[in-house]
């Protein structure tokens, strides 16, 4: 196989690799809500996705002499606190999580630019996260309306020197049951802690379970090169300890049936570009996963524990809500296993951790530099070091199918159109000249899980969002405003294929090698710009090494093909 048909193949993969994203992104993409024949949307309060399910596995926690609880309450329906900390703006009405933004993103680089707004009421796409009570024995549970704030305000604010702030509910039922929410924002932390205390002083026991569900009509997403939103995964994914790491897109949520799976240990989320919002249920209690679709509305629910409560006893569960970007150095302080992989490299586990691995080396870069753009250049020169022994085969096997170029040439020149007598001679050529005809191949094969793990680490880091380089690139997620990189890009593709041996290659596969670097320059030039910086350094770097390679193995003159 000679080196113009391996960067062929080369070309071809990527094309494919593209096409197939587009049609992935056309598979998945929302589809708008036709809101006069879609099914109503069941009440907030109503916990059941209506479907079957299994049992809601039932808590082991003992219970606890019961304590005092303060019942304080607000007058009226549920009342609703906004809180802020230095990078959250959350609504609250005591059961669900009704807005959300944050306060560290700015939807673009213009000034004024309002926060991205993750959690919201928008009637179109509503996006919320509850946690309620459910019974499945007529005990009495709180309603939509029934958690009353503890010290009623409108709005609560993170002091300078807080370093956490503390909002807490309260429901009272008839039979003596009260259960206690506390809403806990950390300063610095996208995690909200949610914590449920259940005392009954009443005289009979009370059996109920918690659940905790994210809720999504999912915006419509304009696909296309143009826009960086639409390369990124978005639905709902969940992870077990025991099966791993699983996701559902929008488009195909329940084509595959329900999750209906227990689960300790887990997490539930619902993904998008750059940022994600999760459950993560108290570890050592187990939760029945589920999914469900409720008209437009797409959810995925963590059902249970359920608890019976003995008069005079308490219990209490907690869970953490994560609403914000996808950090991975803050990811990890969460300690809860898999949540890494909610920086969605892929869903192969393999591709995963090398994308992983690679983040890794380009934060660490980064922490050298302070700049993601040179961090890219750093970290692909670090590649280029650590694949020199695969990439030097490459070259030098392509430098040494050039020096013989002019005697494939002679052999098929004398042939003519006899494909299987050429075929052979080509063959003995290379068997006595100890030429490999795969050595340019195989290095790249083994190379391009790497650099597609490397694509799309530099796709869903949200690090690199509106991040500037320098001159000209000032957000490395938008295309080049002034399109040099691509034209770049264009220039150092065209000078590689120069340097490509056409062993063999008929008139119409050279006039498709041809336009092969305006083909990609094109395609390119709408993509982010760290994309396209990370590939003309890539690029240029190898070019530079295959000139190398050529002139020290192919500036030999060939001898001419014996005659016969």
């Amino acid at each position: 196989m000679n080196q113009t048909r391996v960067f062929l193949i080369f070309a071809w993969l990527m094309v494919a690799v593209l096409l197939w994203m587009e049609w992935n992104r056309e598979k998945t993409a929302p589809e708008p809500a036709t809101v006069a024949t879609q099914p109503a949307v069941p009440a907030a309060n109503d916990a059941d996705l209506g479907h079957a399910a299994a049992p809601v596995p039932q808590a082991t926690v003992p219970g606890q002499a019961m304590a005092p609880v303060a019942t304080v309450e607000s007058a009226g329906s549920a009342p609703r606190v906004t809180v802020t900390t230095d990078v959250l703006r959350v609504v609250l009405d005591g059961r669900s999580v009704l807005d959300a933004d944050l306060l560290q993103f700015p939807q673009s680089k213009a000034a004024g630019s309002p926060p991205v707004q993750l959690l919201s009421e928008d009637p179109a796409h509503p996006y919320t996260a509850t946690t309620g009570w459910a019974s499945e024995n007529g005990s009495a549970v709180p309603g939509a309306s029934g958690f009353r704030l503890v010290q009623p305000a409108t709005e609560l604010t993170l002091a300078e020197n807080q370093n956490e702030l503390q909002v807490p509910f309260v429901w009272s039922g008839a039979d003596g049951v009260s259960i206690r929410r506390t809403y806990t924002l950390v300063r610095g932390d996208y995690a909200i802690k949610v914590k449920d205390e259940v005392v009954n002083a009443g005289t009979a026991p009370w059996q109920g379970y918690v659940f905790r569900k994210l809720d999504r009509v999912p915006a419509i997403i304009t696909r296309g090169m143009t826009n960086p939103d639409s390369f990124s995964f978005n639905g709902a994914t969940w992870f077990s300890p025991n099966d791993g790491y699983q996701r559902r897109a929008f488009k195909d949520y329940l084509d595959d049936g329900n999750v209906n799976q227990t689960i300790s240990g887990g997490w539930l989320a619902m993904l998008q570009h750059h940022f994600f919002t999760a459950w993560i249920p108290q570890a050592d209690q187990a939760s029945l996963y589920l999914l469900a679709q409720n008209g437009p509305r797409n959810v995925i629910e963590a059902r249970g524990p359920g608890f019976t409560v003995a008069p005079g006893q308490r219990v209490s569960t907690e869970a953490r809500l994560w609403v914000g970007p996808k950090l991975v150095n803050q990811i990890a302080k969460e300690d809860v296993k898999g949540l890494d992989r909610v920086v969605d490299y892929s869903r192969f586990s393999l591709m995963a951790m090398i994308g992983q691995g690679l983040f890794w080396v380009l934060n660490q870069v980064h922490k050298l530099v302070g700049n993601w753009g040179w961090a890219i250049v750093g970290l692909v020169i670090l590649l280029k070091l650590a694949l020199f022994p695969l990439s030097a085969a490459q070259f030098k096997s392509q430098a040494k199918m050039r020096k013989f170029q002019p005697r494939l040439a002679q052999l098929k020149e004398r042939y003519g159109d006899d494909r299987q007598k050429y075929q052979t001679a080509m063959m003995e050529l290379y068997k006595k000249e100890k030429i490999n005809p795969m050595g340019g191949c195989l290095p790249l094969l083994i190379q391009m899980p790497i650099f597609f793990a490397l694509y799309w680490v530099l796709v869903e880091s949200v690090e690199l969002r509106q991040a500037p380089w320098f001159a000209w690139i000032q957000d490395l997620t938008a295309r080049d405003p002034y399109f040099i990189l691509p034209v770049i890009n264009v220039a150092v593709m065209w000078f590689t294929q120069k340097l490509t041996p056409a062993v063999g290659m008929d008139p119409m596969q050279q006039k498709m090698m041809q336009f092969m670097p305006l083909v990609f320059g094109v395609m390119m030039a709408f993509m982010p710009s760290g994309l396209v910086l990370y590939w003309v350094v890539n690029g240029g770097l190898s070019l530079l090494q295959q000139w190398w390679m050529t002139k020290k193995h192919g500036q030999h003159a060939t001898p001419q093909v014996e005659a016969k």
